[in-house]
């Protein structure tokens, strides 16, 4: 049976996620010990509210090194929605705050106007189709072996990563007709925008494959 850590550092829904790895047969621990972080075979670092409120959560809970460390030593990190924002160098949310800087990056606020001139709902709530970015046509990720161009996946955002290198984008989505990071990647190091954990049966689908990471 493969092993989860859920990094606990107060921002995040855990038991959702904690469900869906269970739901793939992972053995999945939530915790906020370093000790036990150090020592995990996967990590998955969860968020949702504010970019600046998260990154002070890890550091007062003395978590931020450990999870540098852990992302430089080869350990797949699955960071999902605030959470897959924090890797990148900072964010414009609510003033300039550093982020991990594990992808480099930015972190800005989805136009609240569509390409045509039209106002459109912000935050970005609801099913979206995931395709592979850079104009490919398959994936560029083992995560998403499984996964086919145009499924639909859960998205609740307001701000959208923006990593300097275009490699790093693994799937986008269309929002008012500007390609928004649905998942970007670097080596073991992945971050979904979208919520898998409640993103039905692909939401699962890719769950399992970072089980096999």
């Amino acid at each position: 049976m493969k092993k989860v850590t859920i990094i606990d550092y107060g921002v995040g829904n855990l038991l959702s996620v904690k469900r869906g790895l269970e739901y793939c047969d992972a053995d999945v621990k939530i915790v906020s010990d370093r000790e036990e972080i150090l020592n995990a075979e996967r990590i998955v670092l969860p968020g949702v509210g504010a970019f600046a409120n998260a990154m002070k959560a890890l550091e007062d809970n003395h978590l931020k090194d450990v999870i540098l460390q852990k992302a430089t030593s080869n350990t797949p990190l699955l960071a999902i929605c605030l959470g897959m924002q924090m890797l990148l160098d900072e964010s414009e949310e609510f003033g300039l705050t550093t982020g991990l800087k594990l992808i480099p990056g930015k972190v800005k606020k989805i136009p609240s106007i569509t390409v045509n001139g039209v106002n459109q709902k912000i935050p970005h709530i609801g099913w979206n189709e995931l395709i592979p970015a850079n104009s490919l046509t398959t994936w560029n990720h083992p995560m998403f072996a499984y996964v086919h161009p145009n499924e639909s996946v859960y998205f609740v955002h307001s701000f959208m990563a923006i990593p300097e290198n275009t490699n790093h984008r693994i799937a986008d989505c269309m929002y008012g007709g500007y390609l928004i990071s649905g998942v970007i990647g670097f080596n073991n190091i992945i971050g979904c925008q979208f919520h898998p954990e409640k993103s039905a049966d692909v939401g699962l689908r890719i769950l399992k494959e970072f089980l096999n990471l």
